[in-house]
């Protein structure tokens, strides 16, 4: 199979490298002529117009990496010649543009995956399978931290939510394996906390979800102190005990005892590009598909929502 890549920015480049070594690459699309040198003497096709790449270059896919205003088009561009899409997140940083994006993915059955990571790293796996197993018995409560001093220089807009507090929205759906049903939030910038126009970094959310399960998240991009991973730190509740993941080491506490979990084996290890090609050869849907992912962006929309009118705001998933 082979694909083509939209986009060579700094994600752009990473998966350039990941398709190039396991001899996926097609051709490059990038407006911005100057990229083509992080390309060094690679033979592959490079072309300013998605378009002219389209027409001219057989591909089974695209890696949609543009920044997140320009996904849609991409997306869109793919699905007109039917090709699968793999799209860095978000979908669009518009939620209804999401909702419309996966709704022609859906009716034209055309496969559409979100490069969702984080719930790809071997300790997560871990942690949802041995909650599956039932180690600390039926979940209770989550709380969620995260530091980071991410001033990071992008073409649009860095917030919180939209670009670091989705991966931990997925991260308690894909963990807990339910849904969110109301949400309150409090996104604010801090006395002092660097900030460019309209954008937000600190939240912090308190969402019910089914079954009576309640998490707590609380996030910075603008902390000075120690510093959490990337995929926070992790506290959770259950009736028979308690698991921690405190800087990627998992505990489990049960009976006044301490469990550390060092041994990842028997779980799954594949990454975003595996999991995606492996949907396509059996002809399933992917595991974070776009029908999927949209649920993990309705958390961050209706949040957003709770924040600005102040009110608990209840979830609403669309059915496709």
């Amino acid at each position: 199979m082979k694909a083509i890549l939209v986009g060579l920015g700094a994600a752009g480049f990473s998966w350039y490298k990941r398709l190039r070594e396991r001899g996926l690459l097609a051709a490059v699309v990038e407006v911005d002529i100057a990229m083509k040198t992080k390309m060094e003497d690679d033979p592959f096709p490079f072309y300013t117009s998605l378009e002219e790449a389209l027409d001219q270059e057989q591909a089974d896919f695209v890696v949609n990496v543009t920044s997140p205003m320009i996904h849609t088009r991409v997306n869109h561009a793919a699905f007109d010649r039917k090709l699968p899409v793999l799209c860095e997140k978000p979908i669009s940083f518009d939620y209804h543009e999401s909702i419309e994006v996966v709704t022609r993915a859906s009716r034209e059955n055309i496969p559409f995956m979100i490069a969702e990571n984080y719930r790809r790293w071997p300790f997560i796996r871990k942690m949802k399978q041995l909650l599956e197993e039932g180690v600390i018995g039926s979940l209770s409560t989550i709380d969620v931290q995260f530091y980071r001093y991410h001033n990071a220089q992008r073409k649009y807009t860095v917030s919180v939510l939209d670009d670091i507090g989705v991966h931990h929205f997925d991260l308690l759906r894909y963990l807990s394996g339910r849904e969110g049903k109301y949400v309150q939030a409090k996104l604010y910038n801090p006395i002092g906390g660097w900030k460019e126009e309209g954008t937000i970094i600190n939240a912090y959310a308190l969402i019910e979800m089914d079954d009576g399960i309640t998490a707590g998240y609380t996030a910075s991009i603008a902390s000075r102190g120690r510093e959490t991973p990337w995929s926070g730190n992790w506290r959770i509740e259950g009736t028979d005990g308690a698991m921690e993941l405190t800087d990627k080491e998992i505990r489990i506490i049960r009976d006044g005892e301490v469990l550390l979990i060092d041994d990842f084996s028997g779980v799954d290890e594949t990454d975003t590009l595996s999991e995606f090609l492996t949907s396509l050869q059996e002809g399933r849907e992917a595991e974070t598909s776009g029908r999927d992912y949209l649920k993990t962006q309705s958390l961050v929309h209706y949040a957003k929502l709770a924040s600005e009118t102040g009110q608990t705001t209840a979830i609403a998933v669309p059915t496709l």
